[in-house]
């Protein structure tokens, strides 16, 4: 009677174990991978393909498809089966985030070799698409995340050029910069180079991290870098050198808009001199042409008439008049007598 107690104990454990907690269910934000004697259920023999990966990386991270179970249930696992739940809502976490140190910033070297620290966010999700990675593929995927997003980093910050920079530098937009010197005086310190273009370098790490999802497993949903700050001596120095060249600029795009205002001044001076030239000219050509009209249609008594009255206020104002009277001789009068 005892023996068959202690059978009927086992017997019903056992299937509480089978039955009571065979049950699960998977909720929306999550996804789900039912493993049976530590293995995953695959999807006929297919890979996960990445057209970004490269050869070389499409032999290394070699991923099977497998069975994912979407949010629903209840659904139901044998004993010798295994479920692993994983979150795929979109998180986010500081880029100085680290499992095995604690750490304020993220220290990256420019291309000045100044030593700044880095600030900022990432936001992931889990790879749907790619979950056997992500559960089994990678002993911790977050960790190898952000240890290939800051080495990226690292590497885009120690070679960054400024491309508006950099065009005024090879000659090809001088024609189409507007106030090109002055662009060209606040250019060239890597560190104001960074930080006016953190837009770029987001969008350099987005491009860069789309991998990931075949890499470990990761979806990388954006890149926030906020911050890129110097060491604080280093940022006073900084700090009064952009002063200067802004104050150098300011001065020269003053001094541009006094020459550019003195150049239409002078055009419009010169416009009004050749309108006053033309008016006065204007009269005496239609004079002249006027007088030939007359001259030519038989009218020379009449145009030697006109030219006689035309002397004589002439004659008043002039103080002495030498007059031919022809070849031999030639006589002076003198208005005043």
């Amino acid at each position: 009677m005892v023996l068959f107690a202690f059978f009927f104990g086992i017997a019903l454990y056992l299937g509480y174990k089978s039955f009571a907690r065979g049950f699960y269910i998977v909720k929306p934000n999550e996804r789900a991978v039912l493993t049976s004697f530590g293995r995953a259920q695959r999807l006929d023999d297919r890979l996960v393909e990445d057209p970004s990966l490269n050869k070389d990386e499409r032999e290394r991270y070699r991923y099977p498809l497998i069975r994912t179970i979407g949010p629903g249930g209840p659904y139901f696992k044998w004993p010798w089966q295994e479920v692993h739940k994983q979150d795929i809502a979109t998180q986010s976490i500081d880029l100085t985030w680290d499992p095995t140190k604690r750490q304020n910033t993220i220290e990256a070297v420019t291309k000045d070799n100044l030593t700044t620290g880095v600030d900022g966010q990432i936001r992931f999700r889990a790879a749907t698409g790619n979950l056997y990675a992500f559960c089994f593929g990678v002993d911790s995927p977050l960790e190898h995340v952000m240890g290939y997003f800051i080495s990226v980093l690292r590497e885009r910050m120690a070679n960054f050029v400024d491309p508006k920079g950099q065009r005024l530098v090879d000659g090809t937009d001088l024609a189409d910069q507007e106030g090109s010197a002055a662009m060209e005086l606040s250019e060239g310190v890597s560190i104001n180079d960074l930080r006016k273009n953190l837009p770029l370098l987001n969008d350099y790490m987005e491009q860069q991290c789309r991998s990931t999802g075949s890499r470990y497993g990761i979806e990388l949903d954006a890149a926030l870098i906020t911050q890129i700050d110097p060491p604080a001596q280093v940022d006073r120095a900084l700090s009064a050198i952009n002063s200067t060249r802004n104050q150098v600029a300011a001065d020269i795009s003053t001094a541009r808009a006094d020459a550019e205002q003195q150049i239409t001044m002078s055009k419009r001076a010169v416009e009004i001199a050749r309108n006053n030239a033309q008016a006065e000219v204007a009269p005496l050509r239609e004079l002249a042409k006027t007088l030939a009209a007359i001259k030519s249609n038989g009218g020379a008594p009449a145009l030697s008439a006109y030219v006689r009255n035309m002397r004589i206020p002439l004659l008043r104002r002039a103080r002495r008049i030498v007059q031919s009277t022809g070849a031999a001789s030639a006589g002076t009068f003198d208005s005043n007598q």
